[in-house]
């Protein structure tokens, strides 16, 4: 019978030297040096040494680890040792052994680094086995937590809205159409207007789940596909998001400097060191500090990734635009009572790319509808929405997190891509 894993790869350390443990993974590296074999083992926290030695390891384990080929699946219990020797401080000599899975050659080369981007998104499935990638992931899974920690903090309640939906989230005509039983529907943009919906009755929301986007890019920061963390709350504007997403982001720096070690020893290094309160800079000072920079950009113009880094020159890797004009601006988002040119809007800008948009939502039905008329939008085609707004619906703002892009900008890497187990872009629908 085979034995349960006990320990990560991570977990074995000097302090339990003369302790049994199983420790269970895949071949990473063999080295014969005839009376003495060294194998090391990778699992997803990490490696680990197994040393087989004559006179000291069965017979059969000696012979059966020559045979051992990378990325092979075993079973291993037996004895951890610290050692003065030993690259990690520490190693395990086996006593028993189960190979469970021999392994082929793999399609991509994970240990010199060798292959390009689109070999290793076709074979991405052996691609996320590299050190690299464990790191980049691990991490991810870390952050939604901390993220989750924070809005549960604050009161917020997470939930589940529909993804096939019957209209555009935005207005836009960037959507994917699905074939829903005998009509039309589409995949959701966003849950923007569910989670609006939910503000008057769970007043604080959020969501972490895919959107979908049919925009035909080809760039290193969109996808077709991708995961949004949005909220919502109720009795809230746009100065009490960026208060909340200044916290968020104060737990998401602390969670990547608690695993800085790790990510630098596979070539990744963060961003963003620490958190403290976060520029929150004026559109028409943006424009004006771009204009003096040498930019041509007139106001109302959108800000592109290269204007959005040269700005980080002066507000640091991490900051908030704010007050964007209207036209840049959904429907949906509120106008500056005294200056209706613009809005009570944000972006969160990191390393140059926009990774959270928001603002304060309008909540009166009549100034909504006059929105969607003047951008040439029907307002019969949102009654399932508008008439939520008849039933008391609260002042309320919000935002929406790309965490794939966050992700990216964290940690530095070229391209989203990189930031996605399987990501789904204009020419990408497979693995």
């Amino acid at each position: 019978m085979i034995p349960r894993k006990t320990h990560f790869a991570s977990e074995i350390t000097p302090e339990l030297h003369g302790r049994e443990v199983v420790v269970a993974g895949w071949v990473w590296e063999v080295r014969d040096l005839g009376r003495v074999k060294f194998v090391v083992l990778r699992d997803r926290e990490g490696f680990v040494q197994l040393t087989f030695k004559a006179g000291r390891t069965p017979d059969g384990l000696i012979s059966e680890a020559s045979r051992l080929n990378k990325e092979d699946v075993i079973v291993v219990r037996g004895i951890v040792e610290a050692s003065k020797i030993a690259k990690l401080g520490v190693e395990v000599f086996p006593l028993e052994m189960w190979v469970l899975a021999r392994a082929r050659a793999l399609p991509v080369d994970l240990w010199e680094g060798t292959s390009d981007l689109p070999t290793r998104l076709r074979h991405r499935a052996a691609d996320l086995k590299s050190p690299r990638n464990l790191a980049v992931f691990t991490t991810a899974s870390e952050i939604l937590r901390a993220i989750r920690e924070v809005l549960y903090a604050h009161r917020f309640v997470e939930v589940f809205t529909p993804k096939i939906i019957a209209t555009s989230t935005e207005g836009g005509a960037e959507l994917f159409t699905v074939l829903y039983f005998d009509r039309v529907a589409y995949l959701a943009q966003s849950p923007q207007l569910y989670k609006e919906q939910l503000t008057a009755s769970l007043e604080r929301v959020f969501e972490i789940a895919p959107a979908y986007r049919a925009e035909r890019h080809n760039t290193d920061y969109h996808l077709n596909e991708f995961i949004s963390v949005d909220g919502e709350g109720a009795f809230m504007d746009y100065n009490d998001v960026m208060d909340l997403l200044e916290d968020v982001m104060r737990s998401i720096a602390s969670v990547v400097a608690s695993r800085r070690d790790r990510l630098e020893r596979v070539g990744i290094k963060p961003t963003l060191e620490r958190v403290e309160k976060i520029p929150r800079v004026d559109y028409d000072e943006a424009v004006d500090r771009l204009r003096a920079l040498g930019y041509d950009v007139k106001w109302g113009d959108d800000l592109t990734v290269d204007m959005q880094k040269a700005l980080s020159k002066y507000y640091g890797p991490l900051y908030f635009i704010i007050n964007f004009p209207a036209s840049l601006r959904p429907f949906y988002t509120k106008r500056i009572d005294d200056d209706q040119r613009k809005t009570e809007s944000y972006d969160l800008i990191l390393d140059g790319i926009e990774i959270v948009s928001g603002a304060t939502r309008i909540h009166r039905r009549e100034d909504l509808e006059r929105e969607m008329r003047e951008r040439g939008l029907d307002p019969a085609a949102f009654e399932s929405h508008l008439s939520v707004f008849d039933w008391g619906m609260p002042p309320h703002a919000g935002f929406g997190m790309g965490f794939n892009r966050l992700l990216m900008s964290l940690l530095g890497l070229k391209n989203v891509r990189e930031a996605v187990l399987y990501p789904r872009d204009r020419y990408r629908l497979e693995p």
